[in-house]
């Protein structure tokens, strides 16, 4: 009989932790409790279904998300070899149909002869012989979560997330817009909504003033810093839009030849263009207010929302005090935390860690030790971040650049160091991935 490894969730993390383990020969049991139990943010029962957006970042290595996908590539990454097959237009942008990748992703693990897909909530950790991998996510269930807190002796602390809207394309009037892409990197696959001054100020005033879905008074102001509600920016001042998600550097309107005051984008959300997401607007305004203000901007006079913006509760460990850069609980080795639930931000960054933790789990069961990967590569880097930072005042991270060491790179050129960061990275992790998988 083959050696097992449990995995619980079958988001981005999970699925990408369980390929890594077929990939060398193991068997996998993997638990998602969709659709039995659906969560507050999902839509389907499907696998690896991204709820937030539909963009996992820019694709050059000199920006944090393009290296971290280029080294996620170097390292083998299902997640990312099939978004690239259901990838839409983004200018320099990979982004993807969220539906029909999770559907692509759902009907291949299925297929994998090594893995049992087993439907049903977990509501505590795994008893098991081998290596478990939690990888539930930021929607935890409440029965899972308090097995958890068990474990780590702590509650789980916990942030706000928010997803954008979603317009159906034959309600929009993309006369009011014009096309282009910021800078004009790559194909000029983004719909721009011009604004002027007093169309701006306008807007925010709306924003700023609008009714907010409630939530709890010991639970206020903490939201995902990535994923910020328009009106909590707005809120920071007047020009914090139009310095934010209405930014309008590197676009210019061909009808006046100049850069607006503020610009709304509009993202292509599937293969078919049959929906277009509002860019960076994340929100918890009540789905009336979302209606009555986005209407108001030009050209979505009409809109019609098959999704409106809502709010969602996320879950996660205090990393520093519970795992190691293998993401390997300090306490019980054979447990494994994975994905958003470990301290990571973004789906990007929860790839990668479902990716180490898969690889790091095989290589327990094949009775192999394990180095985490060097700190000079993204992946490393981010590793080690979330397993030694201040326990104090942990919160989630994405992967940036400055994670990784300055030493050696003698350059003060902002861009010319990222790419000297990025080149030296790429070379260690080759050098890594044959030591620790060889």
């Amino acid at each position: 009989m083959k050696k097992k490894a449990v995995i619980v969730g079958g988001g981005l993390a999970g699925v990408e932790a369980a390929y890594q383990l077929v990939s060398r020969g193991l068997a996998v049991e993997l638990y998602e409790m969709r659709p039995e139990l659906m969560t507050e943010a999902h839509t389907t029962g499907q696998l690896a279904e991204m709820v937030c957006s539909n963009s996992l970042g820019a694709s050059d290595i000199t920006s944090a998300s393009g290296l971290l996908k280029q080294e996620l590539r170097t390292l083998d990454s299902f997640f990312l070899k099939m978004a690239d097959r259901f990838r839409v237009p983004a200018g320099n942008s990979l982004s993807v149909d969220r539906l029909r990748l999770a559907e692509g992703i759902t009907r291949e693990v299925a297929s994998w002869p090594d893995l049992s897909l087993v439907r049903r909530e977990v509501r505590e950790i795994p008893a098991s012989d081998g290596p478990v991998i939690i990888a539930s996510g930021p929607l935890t269930s409440p029965s899972l979560s308090l097995s958890i807190s068990g474990l780590t002796a702590r509650k789980n602390l916990f942030f706000f997330d928010a997803t954008s809207p979603l317009i159906a394309t034959d309600s929009i009037d993309f006369s009011r817009m014009f096309a282009g892409s910021r800078y004009n990197k790559g194909e000029a696959d983004f719909y721009n909504i011009p604004l002027d001054q007093d169309q701006y100020d306008r807007f925010v005033r709306e924003i700023v003033q609008a009714e907010k879905a409630e939530i709890k008074d010991f639970e206020k102001n903490i939201f995902f810093e990535a994923c910020q509600p328009i009106e909590e920016i707005a809120a920071r001042g007047e020009k914090s839009l139009s310095y934010g998600p209405l930014k309008p550097v590197g676009l210019v309107d061909p009808r006046t030849n100049r850069m607006p005051h503020a610009v709304v984008q509009l993202r292509v959300d599937d293969l078919n263009r049959t929906f277009y997401q509002l860019v960076g607007f994340q929100t918890r305004l009540k789905w009336g207010e979302q209606r009555r203000i986005f209407r108001s901007l030009p050209g979505l006079e009409k809109a019609e929302f098959e999704r409106y913006g809502r709010m969602h509760r996320n879950t996660y460990i205090n990393s520093p005090l519970i795992i190691n850069s293998l993401f390997q609980s300090k306490t019980n080795p054979r447990i494994y935390f994975s994905g958003q639930l470990s301290g990571i931000e973004g789906y990007v960054e929860s790839v990668a860690a479902g990716l180490l933790a898969g690889l790091f789990a095989g290589q327990q069961i094949l009775g192999r030790s394990s180095l985490p990967p060097p700190l000079t590569s993204a992946v490393g880097s981010l590793a080690h971040y979330i397993a030694n930072a201040s326990w104090k005042d942990f919160r989630p991270t994405k992967f940036s650049f400055g994670l990784i060491p300055d030493s050696g790179i003698d350059n003060r050129r902002k861009e010319k160091k990222k790419e000297l960061k990025a080149e030296r990275a790429l070379e260690d992790l080759r050098q890594w991935k044959k030591r620790e998988t060889t």
